[in-house]
């Protein structure tokens, strides 16, 4: 929901545009019916959104013009951007100039608060998302973008982000691009998605016979004779060439009106591009030359920048700018001066011969540069007029390049790109830009790209940045899923006499993640225990990065509260603000994962939503997926499979925008485990083929022994157990693996335990249980060991007591479900099974089954009544009455929460918070909601809430 379908905005209808404000519009009578309904639909509090392709002149910018006068005449919240292709290199360019200024906060680096590099897209999306929602607070709004094949990829990144969080609020957007040789792959892309999640999308064509007779009785307010129409035909049926046709001639006398229509005078045809020629030539030389120069600064600017260009003041070009405006090339646009048309922009920039273009753009560049400020806004005519080797060129483009490394690092790549691209192989510069490139590059994600430009620097000679850039391809390694590579780099950095203090604490670093990583404790735990016995004489990255390791090496050892220990003492330290930014949120997540595995949920959950305070803060992009997907086995263990399906998927799409796509592949266990759980096996292997298919994580943070187990519970649910043996022989034969695996996957202990003996691998079983016991003695203080090892041991031998002691204790409801199912079973095969016995069996399977139901584990609820009717019990496939198909009464608890806090006026982020959730797994939620409520605003929720409820809604 969220997004209009198509009936139900052509049944909203009306609004249509007044008078000729669009010439030709009833040409386009569906794709207005499109935005009335939108319209429509926000004034009663639903969003939506509507793409609008076509080429140039074909009319999107006017129908984006009409569309915001409906909206201003509704009262709504209008804000208008557009991109432009002098201002791609801005971040946000199109949302700030609709936002204004107050739509973002670009940092640089002269800003940051924490050492380390750092990518704050995420913080600024954040912003703009709360600065949308405080505007749709007061009533609806409408966003117009136009011109987006022109957009930054920070801002495409924000509208995939903006149009799916904002989608339940009165927030209308209409987002508009050039279609055919001017579009670009990201915006056809972005497009796809938002279509794919809803969106309404139109494409401009030509106009058609009848429209085109249309747009000539507006212009000339009488009915076009044949030759009329034959001298419309030069204008390619585009609507703004016809409509500037038309009017030139009328103006010039060219039609004789008479009796209700009009004929040509005199009968000749001329190009539609002379006319456009004609316009410029007919006006004065200093005009022409003030548009010509105010071509080079852009389709919009300001004007006090072209009284600065030309040296003349605002009153001296009075003269000029009136006789532009008349003469309908540019209009006023707030407090700058717009090209009316592309078409208009291109014609007089394309009258400048090349050599004088490239000067005009250097001495712009030179003016913005000369100014302070920003020098992003310079960059882009710099990189016009750049030769190689202009060194003041290349210096502005070095500013703004790290100007724009932690807001927009994708534009911080392409400059420094570039800059590289005019710097002479023998310019001592050259190894700075690249480090400056290889920063960005791998802050985008484009890893391949980054390590390559590394190594080929570092191959040229010996010179000052080498370090630095050693160090930065380490950790490039270590983010590509290489961690050996990202070792042997970072061992041979510390073996050096000139390393930096700060590098040495990074290298320091990523040899500790690196051997976590390869899961190398033989090697890393004396190191580690060196680096804490001398700590003095290290950085607090490497401490940090040791007591990481020990507290990997005590998880595998078994000692669970000795590597909560040292977790404490990290946090401790990384707290600091002393250590590499990326070692808190790692911290606090690895501390969410010890919380997990001995079911602390509210711990874990609280350390997450920490975890991602500190992603989103300090940006830690390379981080930005992983708190949903530690949420989403969280909300597994919890048995919210919904909740987990949301923010493995959220993950996901995070990993997808941030070009960590290397975390999808442990989204896509988490779904192929739910989809076992819920009966679905072919969605099942489809998640797992992709997984298999999918480049390998990089090791951070989840280690093989889920994914390994996922793969397995995957070939068992296909009737091949042989198969699940083969994948997890490994984890059999290996006590430390076994110890691993027990401890971060708790489940396993049974199911390992009952794999091994359907299998006839008895020794194996005895293995998986003496492990088990082994972590119950070691570790009193948490329960959970005592109803693992119970289980296992309860399987081994037959034993109910200690199943029904498992099925009693376990904190886990799917865990405590399946030890009442196998308690059921033996105790309905026991040999000397008494009628009291077979009761006893069927007690424990009934309420297994209904565990398994009330989370919505299916295939495991069949399998319990399979076992039932083999006693001689029939049990009806579960329908729960309160949860009908639609209406109130069909939400789950999970969404009456949701709109409890929704209808209170919270945000998603707020709600989020309050329910330890992600934002995207609230969208999902109210989606949800919506469709069962059959509404699609927050005002209509809050309108049934207080209906349905009587408890009062919490207040943000």
């Amino acid at each position: 929901m969220g997004y209009e379908s198509h009936d139900v905005l052509e049944a909203a209808g009306g609004l249509e545009p007044r008078g000729s404000s669009w010439p030709g519009w009833r040409g386009r009578a569906g794709e207005w019916k499109l935005i009335s309904g939108l319209l429509r639909a926000a004034r009663v509090g639903r969003g939506g959104v509507l793409l609008v392709r076509g080429r140039s002149g074909v009319g999107k910018s006017r129908m984006l013009d009409v569309a915001a006068a409906a909206a201003a005449r509704l009262g709504f919240r209008v804000v208008r951007g557009y991109a432009d292709v002098l201002t791609q290199m801005m971040p946000l360019a199109p949302l700030t100039s609709a936002l204004g200024e107050s739509g973002r906060t670009l940092p640089t680096d002269e800003d940051a608060a924490v050492p380390g590099p750092a990518d704050q897209r995420l913080l600024l999306l954040v912003s703009l998302q709360e600065q949308l929602e405080a505007m749709s607070a007061h009533g609806p709004v409408l966003v117009t973008l136009d011109d987006l094949h022109w957009s930054d990829q920070m801002t495409l990144l924000a509208l995939r982000s903006l149009t799916r969080d904002l989608a339940s609020t009165p927030v209308v957007w209409m987002l508009a691009g050039r279609s055919g040789g001017d579009a670009t792959p990201c915006l056809d892309h972005l497009f796809d998605l938002l279509e794919r999640d809803g969106a309404a999308r139109v494409m401009l064509d030509a106009l058609d016979e009848g429209a085109v007779a249309e747009v000539v009785t507006d212009v000339l307010g009488a009915v076009p004779e044949p030759g009329v129409l034959a001298l419309a035909g030069v204008a390619d049926a585009n609507p703004f060439s016809l409509v500037d046709l038309m009017e030139k001639l009328k103006s010039e006398g060219g039609f004789q009106v008479a009796d209700g229509g009009a004929r040509l005078i005199p009968a000749r045809l001329p190009q539609a591009q002379e006319v456009t020629r004609g316009r410029l030539n007919e006006l004065s030389a200093p005009t022409r030359h003030l548009l010509q120069v105010a071509g080079v600064l852009g389709r919009s600017l300001p004007v006090k920048d072209l009284a600065e260009m030309l040296g003349e003041s605002t009153g001296e070009l009075l003269p000029m700018l009136e006789e532009a405006i008349s003469a309908g090339i540019v209009e006023c646009t707030g407090q700058d001066l717009a090209f009316r048309h592309d078409l208009l922009w291109e014609a007089v920039t394309g009258t400048l011969p090349p050599a004088v273009r490239r000067a005009l753009h250097q001495e712009a560049g030179e003016m913005l540069l000369k100014r302070g400020g920003s020098a992003v806004p310079a960059a882009t005519h710099l990189i016009r007029s750049a030769g190689r080797g202009d060194a003041r060129a290349l210096l502005g483009l070095d500013r703004a390049a790290r100007e724009v490394l932690r807001s927009s690092p994708q534009t911080a790549a392409d400059l420094a790109k570039r800059a590289l691209e005019l710097t002479e192989p023998a310019d001592p510069a050259w190894a700075g830009r690249a480090a400056v490139a290889v920063d960005a590059l791998t802050a985008t994600g484009r890893l391949p790209e980054a390590a390559g430009l590394a190594r080929s620097a570092l191959g040229r000679a010996s010179f000052a940045p080498a370090p630095r850039l050693r160090c930065a391809l380490a950790y490039i390694m270590l983010l590509s899923g290489r961690p050996a590579d990202a070792l042997s780099e970072a061992e041979g950095l510390l073996a050096r006499q000139d390393m930096p203090d700060d590098l040495r604490g990074t290298a320091e670093w990523v040899v500790f993640w690196g051997l976590i990583s390869l899961n190398d404790l033989r090697k890393g735990r004396p190191r580690a225990q060196a680096v804490l016995a001398g700590r003095e004489r290290h950085s607090d990255a490497a401490v940090v990065g040791a007591l990481l390791l020990l507290a990997r090496c005590a998880m595998v050892d078994g000692r669970v509260a000795d590597s909560f220990a040292h977790l404490q003492e990290a946090l401790r330290i990384a707290d600091s603000g002393t250590v590499e930014v990326i070692q808190r949120p790692y911290t606090r997540l690895l501390l969410s994962l010890n919380c997990r595995c001995v079911c602390q949920l509210e711990a874990a959950d609280m350390a997450i939503q920490v975890a991602q305070q500190e992603i989103e803060t300090l940006g830690v992009t390379v981080l930005a997926a992983q708190p949903s997907l530690f949420r989403a086995r969280v909300k597994l263990a919890a048995g919210r499979y919904d909740d987990a399906a949301a923010e493995a998927q959220a993950g996901m799409m995070i990993a997808d925008d941030m070009g960590t796509e290397g975390f999808i592949r442990v989204g896509l266990s988490i779904l192929a485990y739910i989809a076992v759980r819920r009966g679905d096996l072919e969605a099942a292997v489809r998640h797992i083929e992709r997984y298999l298919s999918q480049p390998g994580t990089p090791g951070m943070l989840f280690g093989s022994a889920w994914e390994k187990w996922v793969e397995a519970v995957v070939a068992e649910a296909q009737d091949d157990p042989g198969r699940a043996m083969d994948i997890l022989e490994p984890t059999y034969a290996d006590a430390e693996k076994q110890r691993w695996t027990l401890i971060t996957v708790p489940l396993t202990a049974a199911w390992l335990t009952r794999l091994a003996l359907a299998t006839a691998n008895l020794p194996y079983a005895r293995a998986i249980v003496e492990t088990a016991e082994y972590l119950e003695r070691i570790n009193p203080a948490y329960p959970i060991f005592a109803a693992v090892a119970a289980h296992a041991r309860g399987l081994l031998h037959r034993d109910p007591a200690a199943l029904a002691f498992a099925a009693t204790n376990h904190p886990q409801p799917w865990e405590s479900a399946s030890a009442a199912e196998d308690l059921g079973v033996v105790l309905a095969t026991t040999t000397s099974g008494t009628s009291a016995t077979r009761e006893q069996a069927i007690t424990s399977l009934d309420r297994a089954l209904d565990c398994y139901q009330r989370i919505g584990a299916l295939r495991d609820a069949a399998r319990v009544r399979a076992r039932l009717r083999a006693l001689g019990v029939r049990r009806r496939h579960w329908v729960q009455p309160q949860h009908p198909a639609s209406g109130w009464d069909s939400l789950t608890d999970t969404e009456r929460a949701v709109a409890k806090l929704i209808a209170g006026g919270l945000t998603n982020r707020q709600a989020a918070a309050r329910m330890f959730l992600s934002p995207h797994t609230i969208s999902t939620h109210l989606r949800r909601i919506f469709a069962k409520l059959d509404i699609a605003s927050r005002a209509e929720l809050a309108r049934i809430f207080a209906e349905e409820r009587s408890d009062p809604l919490p207040r943000s």
